[in-house]
C-alpha cells in the first residue's frame, strides 16, 4: 500500500475510533442521567399543601420586585410564612402546621447570597418535621418552582427553631398577625388613603406566578429580634391563598379563580 494511503487510512480509522468512543461516552452519560432521573422519580415523595400565605419585606407598598424592578432599599429583608389548611407528604398529614422563615438578601433575590432562619411549629412530630424539611429543601421539585428556587438563592441557613407560632390571618379583612417569642412580631392591616384614611384595596395578579397567582397587598409592620434582625414600619406585605406541590402551583390562574372565587 502506498505510504500516503496507509497514513490516511490510519488517520481515518483513528478518527473513527475517537468518534465512536465519544458517541459511546455521550450515550453512557445520557443513560446514567436517565437512570438517576428514574431513581429520583421513584424516591421522590408525593406531597401537596393548601395554605394561607403571608410575606413581609423591606420594600415600599406593592413591592417593585413583583414587576422585576430592584428592591426599594437595594437589599431585601423580612419574613415569609404559611399555615397549612390541608396537606400531606406521602402518608404524613401536615394539616394545621405553620412554617415561618425570616430572611436577608444583600441585593435583589435573584443575585442569591441569601440568609434564612426557618421556624417550625413546635407541635410537629419528628415525621412531620422531616416531611416539612424535605419540602422546604426543594428536592425532587420542578425547576423554577418556589422551594427549588429558594434552594439555589439561599446560601446560609441558620439552625432551625421549633417554637409556638401565633398565626392569625383574615384575607377578606386584609389583616394578619404573626408572633414568635424572641424572634419576630408582625402584623398586617389594610393600606389607607393618606387624605381620607379610607381603606385602599390593592391586588397583585401574577397568572404565571411561582409563589402565588393573586395576592392582597397590605401594610406590613414587622420586627425581627432573632438571628436575622429588621424593623419594618408600613412596608410591603402580601396575603394569598396558595396550593403547592412538586410541580409548583397546583392550579392555573383560571382554576384558582374558580376555586377561591376572588376578587
Amino acid at each position: 500500500m502506498p505510504r500516503f494511503v496507509a497514513s490516511r487510512s490510519k488517520t481515518f480509522f483513528g478518527e473513527s475510533r475517537r468518534k465512536s468512543a465519544a458517541s459511546i461516552h455521550a450515550w453512557l452519560a445520557k443513560f446514567v442521567l436517565h437512570i438517576l432521573s428514574e431513581i429520583r422519580s421513584i424516591m421522590a415523595r408525593n406531597w401537596l399543601n393548601e395554605a394561607k400565605y403571608i410575606e413581609y419585606c423591606s420594600c415600599d407598598l406593592g413591592c417593585p420586585c413583583e414587576s422585576m424592578a430592584d428592591p426599594t432599599q437595594g437589599h431585601c429583608t423580612g419574613l415569609v410564612g404559611f399555615k397549612i389548611d390541608k396537606g400531606h407528604c406521602d402518608e404524613v398529614d401536615l394539616g394545621g402546621l405553620t412554617v415561618i422563615a425570616t430572611f436577608y438578601f444583600p441585593r435583589a433575590i435573584h443575585h442569591a447570597q441569601g440568609v434564612m432562619h426557618p421556624i417550625i411549629d413546635e407541635r410537629a412530630t419528628d415525621a412531620q418535621r422531616d416531611a416539612l424539611f424535605y419540602i422546604l429543601s426543594g428536592a425532587d421539585q420542578k425547576v423554577g418552582t418556589m422551594f427549588q428556587i429558594f434552594s439555589l438563592i439561599i446560601e446560609t441557613i441558620k439552625d432551625p427553631l421549633f417554637a409556638p407560632i401565633t398565626f392569625d390571618w383574615d384575607l377578606d379583612a386584609r389583616r394578619a398577625r404573626i408572633e414568635i417569642k424572641d424572634v419576630v412580631h408582625a402584623h398586617s392591616e389594610p393600606i389607607r388613603n393618606p387624605v381620607t384614611d379610607a381603606e385602599h384595596r390593592m391586588l397583585t395578579v401574577l397568572p404565571d406566578g411561582w409563589v402565588f397567582h393573586e395576592a392582597e397587598n397590605v401594610a406590613g409592620f414587622a420586627k425581627g429580634t432573632g438571628p436575622i434582625r429588621f424593623d419594618l414600619n408600613r412596608r410591603h406585605s402580601s396575603m394569598a391563598n396558595v396550593a403547592w406541590g412538586p410541580q409548583g402551583l397546583t392550579h392555573s390562574y383560571k382554576e384558582y379563580q374558580q376555586k377561591y372565587g376572588r376578587p
